[in-house]
This record gives structure tokens, C-alpha cells and sequence, in this order.
């Protein structure tokens, strides 16, 4: 498929599910969707035809509660629901993904990555699957320093894809530079086929030359950002910054609030 019709594809799909469903359809609808994708309707905070279309279904959000985020201080935690692909350490300016294919991290982080000591430091990678949760929070509690958008392609980001061609630094993606007591992360979200929209709370998405600074200040756990289709995550953190918890494993599932790391920057 040419990038041509993979916009096309994508523009239509992102069309098909913004369309309003009547009331009387949205159970048959949302319901056989969960069916097909494995999502656990119990957890949604609102009944299933409070959603006016399949697109808000699928950004739809959770019952206060269901997602507990580690109290610890030292803990860095998922900022979404997923599946681990990668926990790697930054060698010779990559993080490596599945089947021993690197990725250049300047190439991931379209410049936000400048004045940071990479090298040594560490990078999760977390593909969401279309049963998953959909919104991204908050790994530690920090400032929004800047978010730049990457224009690029929308190659599907499912894992057998991943497997087999160049992918997380290809396609759109929105890179965000965290700052935090703790120390600097990155967090790269990677649009994906289909409707591949980013969003960024309080921030306008601009692909202008210069990132977007807009300052915000975001609790450990508070709602950053959503994607409106399937994607995948790159978290990374600088040399010295924080470690990944030693039982994480490629193809392991973990949920938004759970550690996957320990910082160890003081405050």
C-alpha cells in the first residue's frame, strides 16, 4: 500500500468513526467491538451508549479507581495499558527493538533529545493493542517542557510489522520532553495506521519547525495525551535517571500506574 492510500485509508476511517450512531445501535456496536478486541467493558466510567460514536468508545475513559498508581517515591509507572516490547539500555545512540533492529533515539526524538546525556541511559517500549486503554498519563510528576510534532507515515505499529520493517521513526509521531524533580524524560508517541491522531491535553497540535513549550504541570498518573487508534510508546530516560524494575519482560502486559522503573535521581 503507497502512502497515498494509507492517508486515504486513514482519512477515511478516521470519518467512519466519528459518525454519530443512533442509540439504538451503540450497544450492538461498542459491545461487538469489545467482543472482537478483548476490552473490558466493566471498567468504563460511562454506560456504553453514553458514547455518540465509535471514535469516543475507543478513547473512552475508566471508573475512578481501576488503574491504582504506585504511592512509592522512587517509582517511575506505565503511563498506559499495553504490552512490553522492548526494555533496553541506550548503546552507541539506539534503543533496540524486536528481532535486533535499532533505532537511531535522534531520529525517535526529532531534536528534544539535544543536551541530554543518553548514552547509558534506558527506553521502554509499549505497543496498546485496540482492547487497551487509549489515554497516556503521567510516568512522574513534571512540566511539559515542549512537544513537537513529527509529520511521517502511518504503518500499522503491531508488533509482527515491527518485526519485519522500520517502523517507530518513520512514522507521525508527537515526542514529549518531560521535567521532573527526578530528572528529564522523553516520551514518543507513535501514531499508527488508521486514524493516527495524537492528542496532547491543553497543547494544539503544530508541526511548525519549533516545538511547542507550553509549560504545564502534570501530577504522577494525571491524563497527558491520547491516541485515537492503536499505537505505541517509547519511554525514555536519560544516563543516571532511572532504572528499568528487573521483572519486566518483551510481551508482558502492564497497566497504566504500575512500576516499570526506579528512579534514582534525587529529588
Amino acid at each position: 500500500m503507497t502512502r497515498f492510500a494509507r492517508r486515504g485509508l486513514s482519512r477515511l476511517v478516521g470519518w467512519a468513526t466519528d459518525r454519530r450512531v443512533p442509540r439504538f445501535l451503540r450497544g450492538t456496536v461498542y459491545g461487538g467491538f469489545a467482543r472482537y478486541a478483548g476490552a473490558d467493558l466493566s471498567e468504563v466510567r460511562l454506560a456504553i451508549d453514553d458514547f455518540p460514536s465509535l471514535g469516543a468508545f475507543f478513547i473512552r475513559e475508566l471508573k475512578a479507581g481501576s488503574r491504582p498508581i504506585d504511592p512509592h517515591p522512587d517509582a517511575l509507572v506505565s503511563p498506559v495499558d499495553g504490552t512490553i516490547q522492548t526494555v533496553c539500555a541506550i548503546e552507541q545512540g539506539t534503543v533496540l527493538q524486536a528481532k535486533g533492529r535499532s533505532y537511531p533515539v535522534a531520529e525517535l526524538c526529532g531534536g528534544l533529545e539535544q543536551g541530554l546525556e543518553l548514552e547509558g541511559g534506558s527506553a521502554w517500549t509499549v505497543y496498546l493493542s485496540p482492547r487497551d486503554y487509549h489515554r497516556i498519563h503521567a510516568p512522574i510528576a513534571a512540566r511539559l517542557d515542549a512537544a513537537r510534532w513529527i509529520d511521517g507515515e502511518r504503518f500499522s505499529v503491531a508488533p509482527k510489522v515491527l518485526d519485519r520493517r522500520r517502523v517507530l521513526d518513520v512514522n507521525e509521531r508527537c515526542v514529549l520532553r518531560l521535567e521532573s524533580a527526578r530528572g528529564t524524560f522523553l516520551l514518543v508517541l507513535v501514531g499508527a495506521l488508521n486514524v493516527g491522531r495524537i492528542r496532547v491535553v491543553g497543547v494544539q497540535p503544530s508541526y511548525a519547525p519549533q516545538p511547542v513549550r507550553p509549560g504545564s504541570r502534570f501530577e504522577r498518573g494525571a491524563e497527558l495525551a491520547r491516541f485515537e487508534m492503536g499505537s505505541t510508546i517509547v519511554l525514555i530516560a536519560p544516563r543516571g535517571v532511572a532504572s528499568p524494575t528487573a521483572s519486566l519482560a518483551s510481551g508482558q502486559g502492564v497497566r497504566l500506574g504500575a512500576r516499570i522503573g526506579n528512579l534514582l535521581g534525587r529529588a
